[in-house]
């Protein structure tokens, strides 16, 4: 059996244990829901067990508490093939009152019989990405989010990695499967997930066939417009070359379809208070799960990255804010970005639950580009609104470069890859 490797959802699912009556992991295929909720369930169902499928899903249509029974707590393995079990769960929670009972996995949502009742309050949902590189140890972790946030000023830290790996990083992905096959092999593992995904799982969310060829399209499309504010329009126009066909309302319907697949994780516009009255844009900012589904969409491969560093930098943009999400998640917070109507922009926002928040641009690294980033952080600290809201914590460059250090200005500058939680 290969050793389990510990992952920040550890902590954040035993955190969300103690306050709940059940915890719902949902999340992209192979990401690790599964092999993580085993390591602190005490008893496991796994419904698409061959052996017992069949007969778990008839006593799941009559009577769905028998298959709850079992040490707690009790994990229910990609529950929504028997959506009953969700009303049975928040039943026995309700009734027996006692928290930590059940943990559910799923990496859709259920196509059909959707529960009676959303849960809320009983059920937590906790959305888990691909690892980030602190939990596949490419990251040196020597520069904490958390620290900046509690007012740790300084900062230090090498990253042990080259531009050729944090190309190779976001070809690969933050798969699990990955660290155990060779190099060669990895990046493959990525492109044999959107084959999957494309020929057998797009159709069977709600059991409504869709055409393969459109939804490559569609995917290039978005890998092509990734970290943009893409519009509908703009994907129907990038695919009309392949696609004379397709209407908008057909792309929004895949889009919909890859957003409960867990293939596509937008990010959010953030309004904060202003100084003044200008126009937030609000348009969400197009990206994947994982860098690797863009890379792979594109055909292309970490050699390709290397010799087209604009594809690069968008790529490294997607890469970063997967990792950011990651830790903002483990710290009670969420990941934003900021435009308005000047134009002014900030590539990431990180804003905690208890107000606090810090501004994050993301470069591969020249000194020119992180001159500019700096500069355009401290124009954006001159425009928050600092009597309702509170100053930043931290303003940071997140890049592909070598050494972590503080700028003069106060700016960190900050490798992805000696940055954790």
């Amino acid at each position: 059996m290969e050793k389990y490797i510990p992952r920040i959802y550890d902590d954040i699912i035993s955190e969300k244990l103690r306050m709940y009556g059940a915890v719902l992991i949902i999340g992209p295929k192979w990401c690790g829901k599964s092999t993580t909720a085993k390591q602190i369930a005490k008893s496991v169902l796994e419904l698409q067990n061959p052996k017992t499928r069949n007969n778990n899903l008839e006593i799941a249509k009559v009577r769905p508490d028998l298959l709850l029974e079992g040490e707690k707590p009790r994990l229910i393995d990609e529950w929504q093939d028997a959506p009953t079990i969700w009303d049975a769960i928040r039943y026995d929670v309700d009734n027996t009152g006692l928290k930590g009972q059940y943990i559910l996995t799923g990496s859709s949502t259920p196509r059909e019989n959707e529960p009676s009742h959303t849960g809320t309050g009983r059920i937590v949902r906790i959305l888990m990405r691909p690892m980030s590189l602190y939990e596949s140890k490419e990251s040196t972790g020597e520069v904490s989010l958390n620290d900046l946030f509690n007012n740790v000023k300084d900062i230090k830290g090498i990253s042990q990695q080259e531009y050729e790996d944090i190309a190779y990083f976001c070809a690969r992905g933050g798969w699990p499967e990955t660290l155990s096959v060779s190099k060669e092999d990895s990046v493959k593992i990525a492109r044999d997930y959107l084959d999957s995904l494309i020929a057998n799982d797009i159709n069977k969310v709600d059991n409504i066939t869709r055409n393969p060829s459109r939804l490559r399209t569609i995917l290039r499309s978005l890998a092509r417009n990734i970290c943009t504010t893409a519009t509908i329009t703009t994907i129907k126009e990038d695919t009309l070359y392949n696609d004379t066909q397709i209407s908008e309302k057909t792309i929004i319907d895949y889009l919909n379809t890859l957003d409960k697949l867990y293939v596509i994780d937008n990010v959010e516009a953030w309004q904060p208070k202003l100084r003044s009255k200008t126009d937030i844009r609000t348009s969400v900012k197009r990206s994947f799960i994982d860098p690797s589904l863009a890379v792979a969409s594109l055909r292309a491969t970490d050699k390709d990255l290397l010799k087209d560093f604009n594809t690069f930098g968008f790529i490294f943009e997607a890469l970063c804010l997967r990792d950011l999400k990651i830790y903002a998640q483990k710290l009670d917070g969420d990941v934003y970005y900021y435009r308005d109507k000047n134009n002014l922009e900030c590539d990431a926002i990180i804003h905690l639950r208890d107000g606090r928040w810090g501004a994050i641009e993301i470069k591969l690294g020249s000194d020119e580009s992180i001159e500019l980033a700096s500069q355009n952080l401290l124009k954006l600290t001159n425009v928050i609104d600092v009597e309702e809201m509170n100053k930043p914590s931290f303003l940071m460059v997140l890049t592909a470069g070598k050494i972590a250090y503080k700028r003069e200005d106060g700016v960190y500058v900050v490798p992805i890859t000696t940055l954790k939680d």
